[in-house]
């Protein structure tokens, strides 16, 4: 019989405890940041079967409006693709990441760095609105973004009293 306390939430935060093993720690010790905040996930990553499997290539993140940078990099595109605006970043050593949908002002070849506001939540594409698609990949393949950003910050219970 399941334990009466079990719930979606403790799944989710079960699952990104498999995702953080001694085999990831590489990822999380370069000190990437949230790209929005507070945290909340809408949607998860899933990984797909296979290289053109269904899957879903990064997580989405409700978001207030602005979309930081979780890394110094450079701009590698800025623009539309098909029905809304996407922004890559490129961090070195393989890593690349990408928001869908935004509006930035920034280009190609623009420095960021970390924690700088490079972009704002726009509408169009497969996300909620008031969210934006987080991708990254590493030298060519979609990765779990946690893997860089240590799981989900850990929530805090007040006393209701």
């Amino acid at each position: 019989m399941p334990h009466p306390f079990r719930s979606a939430v403790t799944v989710a935060v079960a699952a990104v405890w498999a995702v953080t093993t001694p085999a990831s720690a590489p990822l999380m010790e370069r000190g990437w940041t949230w790209p929005t905040a507070p945290v909340q996930i809408v949607r998860p990553f899933a990984a797909p079967a296979h290289a053109y499997g269904a899957g879903h290539r990064g997580i989405d993140l409700a978001a207030d409006g602005a979309v930081r940078a979780p890394a110094d990099g450079v701009i590698a595109y800025s623009g539309t693709v098909v029905d809304r605006g996407v922004l890559t970043i490129d961090h070195g050593d393989g890593l690349v990441t990408t928001f869908e949908p935004v509006e930035s002002a920034l280009r190609p070849g623009d420095a960021v760095t970390r924690g700088q506001e490079v972009a704002e939540v726009a509408s169009g594409g497969h996300t909620a609105e008031g969210a934006v698609h987080f991708g990254v990949r590493l030298d060519g393949d979609y990765i779990n973004p946690l893997l860089l950003l240590g799981g989900v910050p850990r929530a805090v219970l007040l006393p209701c009293c």
